[in-house]
């Protein structure tokens, strides 16, 4: 199979089709259904699917505006942010060891960092943001096996919350770069895609010092919490409408296994809601 010669020939029907593969735009209509079948016959699953996501989707209507969805994302910053400080300000912080005292003051770091970047791009768009979230007072665990647990739900929660986004961005344009005033040059996507990185690198610190897997197994002590559950859960095997179980070359492996190999996204609306970290919003 040669895909660029595939690209060639969906060039010669479709001018858009580099556009469609970073999926800033999304309509499969452009292209004959007999033309859909063949590019589907002549591929793999997995590439097949991966076309699919290309061209399959919407009428073209923006889910948020590249600024509505920073600041859903500056909201959960500031969230981990807050929880961080009263981690670090709590009467049990200075009893811990070294190496937990470290880590939990970079992590600090690392949420203060992500707000600021967020901040500056919401103002150099020209709608900055005009609230703080905080970490609700009376939700916040005195002791430190109540706090780190608490960590662990707020980080397996924000990295799913920016993998929910992710489509959102693209369908708003975040795959191009946006000259931002007072910022620089600033490609949405990759920005949200690099905090959602170190996002997944906190929760699975968070974890090991937990003495949890540093992914989500479904079999953890907190795995039944609602932070892992949704409309896609935590336990489902299928990725891009494929199923796990089926396509793993000879290989055997478990559900369990299957379901950790993936996280899953959560909606604004799921990520909010009082039973996961709506209900830690001071």
């Amino acid at each position: 199979m040669n895909f660029f010669e595939i690209i060639k020939q969906l060039a010669e029907v479709d001018s858009d089709v580099l556009g469609r593969l970073d999926s800033r735009r999304a309509v499969f209509s452009s292209l004959g259904t007999a033309a859909k079948r063949g590019a589907m016959a002549a591929t793999p699953a997995l590439l097949g699917a991966f076309f699919q996501k290309a061209y399959a989707g919407t009428s073209g209507t923006k889910v948020g505006t590249i600024a509505e969805i920073f600041k859903y994302a500056l909201t959960l910053e500031q969230l981990e942010a807050d929880f961080y400080k009263k981690m670090v300000d709590s009467s049990v912080f200075g009893s811990q060891s070294a190496a937990a005292q470290a880590a939990i003051r970079q992590i600090k770091k690392h949420e203060d960092a992500h707000v600021a970047l967020l901040s500056a791009v919401l103002t150099g768009l020209g709608s900055p943001s005009t609230t703080t979230t905080t970490f609700k007072a009376s939700a916040f665990p005195a002791d430190w096996t109540g706090q780190l647990q608490v960590a662990q739900l707020l980080e397996d929660t924000g990295v799913r919350a920016y993998k929910g986004r992710a489509g959102d961005i693209l369908a708003a344009g975040g795959a191009a770069d946006a000259n931002v005033t007072g910022v620089g040059t600033v490609n949405p996507l990759q920005a949200a895609l690099q905090i959602h990185s170190v996002e997944a690198r906190h929760a699975a610190h968070i974890r090991y010092m937990r003495s949890q897997t540093p992914w989500i197994t479904g079999s953890g002590d907190l795995d039944g919490q609602e932070h892992y559950k949704g409309t896609t859960p935590e336990s489902t095997t299928t990725q891009a409408g494929i199923d796990l179980l089926t396509v793993t070359s000879g290989k055997t492996y478990t559900t369990a296994e299957a379901a950790a190999s993936f996280d899953e996204i959560l909606t604004p609306a799921e990520v909010l809601d009082p039973v996961r970290a709506g209900a830690l919003v001071g």
